[in-house]
């Protein structure tokens, strides 16, 4: 019969002395953190009973990492969910202790942004934001850096070389999907729409692009309109797509690139054509997952939000350590996809 692992077995396994174990496990004294991290691998290694209290007796040593977060519209329901796995995230994460201030940004103004974004940066250690590429944000974010505080762009990129990486899906191969999507579900080749919140919104930009080079590429008869701009408002994004309807009355197709979507969904079901609609639309909300189900909307392109915030808080945590010079740039992270018959 195996003994139970004791002080001294992790001791010879970590090659440390009986003191130093006790020392991590009841915090009496300061030891290396290289030196307190060897000890708890070799407890859990040995299946020592108390290597769950040396971890959290290390993390309640560690200091606090403030990680900041600019996100757009409070009262936006993915905006919500959003902020709840960020803060969910930062409080799980692993081996450092970790909070999530987020603050929302309800007045889309370019300088009003950027003055947000440095007074939230000045208080956190990393930041994360949801920006138009504008010269405001991008000074905003160049400012931060020179003061060392790492800031990464969610959602949708930025042009400033300074800021750390994106972190998001890609918004290219998301245009292209909905392309697809109405090129395969329209019953004819005909004219096809697409709202986008603002040219200066990097990410909807690159889906716009996607969208249409999929046509370009895969279904020339098909004519994508120009774009309209909702500047991500419902009341706009129901007016613009009332009037694309009386415009365009033979229209085979409809994205929506950025928000807006409970504003467009309004007016489809006001205004639907009578031969119908393929319509693809962005994040998986209340009003889009009713949508679906009701057959006013075919497609939702979504954000995988807690893949998202633990992708975030791990590489903002990363780039507040010595080393995060070299951080390693993160990959884009893969889209979900919703039909009436998946939600």
């Amino acid at each position: 019969m195996n003994k139970r692992p004791t002080m001294t077995s992790v001791a010879q396994a970590a090659g440390v002395s009986v003191a130093t174990v006790d020392r991590v496990l009841n915090s009496r004294l300061p030891v290396k953190d290289g030196t307190a991290d060897r000890v708890v691998l070799a407890a859990q290694k040995i299946g020592y009973h108390a290597t769950e209290l040396m971890r959290r007796r290390l993390l309640e040593r560690a200091p606090l990492l403030t990680l900041g977060f600019c996100l757009q519209k409070q009262d936006d329901p993915f905006y919500q969910d959003l902020a709840a796995a960020l803060r969910e995230a930062a409080e799980q994460h692993a081996g450092l202790r970790c909070e999530a201030r987020v603050e929302f940004m309800d007045q889309l103004v370019p300088r009003l942004i950027a003055e947000r974004i440095h007074a939230v940066g000045m208080d956190v250690d990393a930041l994360a934001v949801v920006a138009l590429d504008h010269p405001y944000v991008n000074e905003a974010i160049n400012a931060l850096r020179a003061l060392g505080k790492p800031v990464f762009t969610l959602l949708s990129d930025v042009s400033s070389p300074l800021r750390s990486a994106y972190l998001g899906i890609d918004n290219r191969k998301a245009g292209r999907t909905a392309a697809w999507a109405i090129a395969r579900m329209a019953p004819r080749a005909g004219e096809v729409g697409i709202l986008i919140g603002s040219q200066r919104y990097l990410g909807q930009e690159s889906r716009e692009s996607g969208f249409r080079s999929y046509f370009r590429e895969h279904a020339p008869d098909f004519r994508v309109l120009e774009a309209h701009t909702n500047l991500e408002d419902q009341d706009l994004s129901q007016e613009t797509v009332l009037d694309l309807l009386a415009a365009h009355p033979q229209m085979v197709g409809l994205c929506v690139a950025g928000g807006g979507s409970a504003g467009v969904v309004r007016a489809l079901r006001e205004e639907m054509p009578a031969q119908g609609l393929v319509v693809v639309v962005n994040e998986l909300v209340p009003v889009t997952r009713s949508a679906l189900i009701d057959g006013i909307v075919d497609l939702v392109i979504a954000t995988p939000q807690q893949r998202l915030a633990q992708a975030a808080v791990r590489a903002m945590a990363l780039s507040c350590d010595e080393h995060g010079s070299s951080l390693a740039v993160p990959e884009p992270l893969s889209f979900d996809l919703h039909t009436a018959e998946s939600v």
